[in-house]
């Protein structure tokens, strides 16, 4: 049974990159990718084969742990993401908790990150090669490590399974962990400083964790090659514990899950209460915005746009901190301006097949344009204006503000005008309502690269006018330059958003049963 359910995994996997040939690609432009990542972390675990054995001790540990660490989190961020063999849908089957159990050690084993993670950790052999005794308790070490992992995650995701199914717990949680995720690059610079500051501590930390579940399993080798054998027997009998613990857990909360429907809840409205529709004009393009703005409000696969806009003077002011000024915050507006005139590059995307509505009312294409964009400046313009307001009362540049005004509304206008052309043409794999606004099908994320760097192109490409304007006012600290910035991006904007808004309605009149079932073969897939 455990047989068939690594077939059944692998088979899905299989059938799921046959549908797509963009899929395929990021697979194998992907494969190629985390090859490379793996072919440095073993030459580097080959490396240490060479250095002294408390320093191969301390980063074998400490990356362990980190990996450790790694795994029991992703269950935690990538709420709702698919599993290929979910429990819930396997408990029709006739299988018992144990098959169940292995069953899944077994293909999380035989996925992406656990085989790159059983590569990994067997090349530690390499770095203990020194000591054979060390290099093959290193093995067995690694192989309980690599069942921490596994078990570990699993434990986690059944765990959390009632909370998921928790609708407003599971939009808050994804959304908020996803800002860590968009700090990384900055949490990374200074954990990297902090580590450079005090790296005759990392011992005693690696010390400190070897005695830990995280960090037990990889430090059996190193008290092996020195010859403490008590302490890595002790550390042995403390991993074994650990994933007997884990399974215990696992095994109860999964039966609990298996057994237990998810939560739902309702909302109940009072009668004839409509919402903004009751606000808004009673015309398409107002419903349309009504329906659109609500969906901005409540739904997380929007929200999840929103969540750079506060994170952009975040970067700025670190950035512009590392350089001893702060003139780069100046640059808030206009970046705002640029992420949320291209949010509706694809928002057909979203709808997925209610958008079949629209066509079976007869929505003009120009009202459908409108309505969107609307919705979207209702929340961006009040947004863009404090963004370039506020930065430059903080940094006295009242003479740079026409200029800054100037960049904002030629990026928000020309992105508009690009997002009403792109949205009538381009759907690509997005979540479907209630789904983890984060997950993905294999290979969107590739397409939706694609698309989202054209359209930021074009978007640049017609706003060279303002930008060259804007870089000559800086360039020669000139007023004169910042004003004909302001007019410049006017003119360009204003021209670019009739056309782009004419355009997009045009083609979204003859497109629309076509997009509508390209939304249907992507639902199916």
């Amino acid at each position: 049974m455990v047989a068939t359910l690594v077939r059944l995994r692998f088979l899905v996997l299989r059938n799921s990159l046959k549908r797509s040939t963009w899929q395929l690609v990021a697979v194998v432009i992907g494969a190629i990718y985390g090859l490379g990542i793996l072919g440095l972390v073993v030459a580097a675990l080959i490396g240490l084969g060479f250095a002294p054995v408390e320093l191969a001790s301390t980063a074998l540990i400490l990356g362990g742990s980190v990996l450790v660490v790694g795994w029991i989190l992703v269950p935690l961020i990538a709420f709702g993401v698919e599993q290929t063999l979910e429990p819930a849908r396997l408990v029709v089957f006739p299988l018992s908790m144990k098959q169940l159990l292995v069953g899944l050690t077994v293909t999380g084993i035989l996925g992406v990150p656990g085989i790159v993670t059983s590569i990994a950790v067997l090349a530690t052999f390499a770095t203990w090669l020194r000591e054979p005794l060390a290099a093959v308790a290193a093995v067995i070490g690694g192989a309980v490590g690599v069942l921490i992992c596994v078990i570990g995650s699993r434990t986690v995701a059944a765990l959390s399974t009632s909370l998921q199914s928790n609708r407003r717990f599971r939009e808050l949680g994804g959304i908020l962990i996803f800002i860590p995720l968009i700090l990384l690059g900055p949490i990374i610079t200074w954990v990297s400083q902090g580590v450079a500051t005090s790296a005759d501590a990392l011992p005693q930390l690696a010390r400190a964790l070897s005695w830990s579940p995280l960090g037990a399993p990889w430090s059996v080798a190193a008290d092996v090659a020195i010859g403490d054998w008590g302490p890595a027997a002790a550390k042995l009998g403390i991993s074994l514990a650990t994933v007997a613990v884990l399974v215990l857990i696992w095994r109860r909360s999964l039966a609990v899950a298996l057994v237990t429907p998810p939560a739902s809840s309702a909302k109940r409205v009072a009668k004839g209460k409509t919402g903004l529709f009751g606000i808004l004009p009673a015309t398409p393009a107002g419903a349309i915005a009504a329906r659109c703005l609500t969906y901005w409000r409540r739904d997380p696969r929007y929200a999840r746009q929103l969540i750079i806009v506060p994170l952009v003077p975040v970067f700025l002011a670190i950035y512009s901190g590392n350089m001893g000024s702060l003139v780069l915050l100046n640059l808030t507006g206009p970046l705002i301006a640029f992420v949320l005139a291209l949010a509706l590059y694809t928002d057909i995307s979203y709808d997925g097949t209610a958008f079949a509505t629209h066509l079976a009312d007869g929505v003009r294409g120009i009202d459908d344009r409108l309505g969107r964009l609307w919705a979207l400046s209702v929340i961006a313009v009040p947004v863009i204006l404090l963004g370039t307001f506020i930065p430059v009362a903080i940094t006295d540049s009242w003479a740079s503000l026409p200029m800054l005004l100037g960049l904002a509304v030629a990026v928000y206008l020309t992105g508009l005008g690009v997002s009403a052309v792109s949205s009538s043409r381009i759907v690509i794999p997005v979540p479907q309502a209630g789904d983890n606004p984060f997950k993905s099908a294999p290979g969107a994320g590739f397409s939706t690269m694609l698309s989202g760097f054209a359209t930021w192109g074009v978007t640049m490409a017609l706003c060279l006018p303002a930008i060259v304007l804007a870089i000559l006012s800086v360039v020669f600290d000139s007023v004169l330059y910042g004003w004909l910035t302001l007019a410049a991006g006017l003119v360009v904007g204003a021209i670019a958003f009739v056309i782009g808004l004419r355009m997009g309605a045009a083609q979204l009149d003859r497109r629309g049963p076509d997009l509508l079932a390209r939304l249907k073969r992507m639902r199916s897939a």
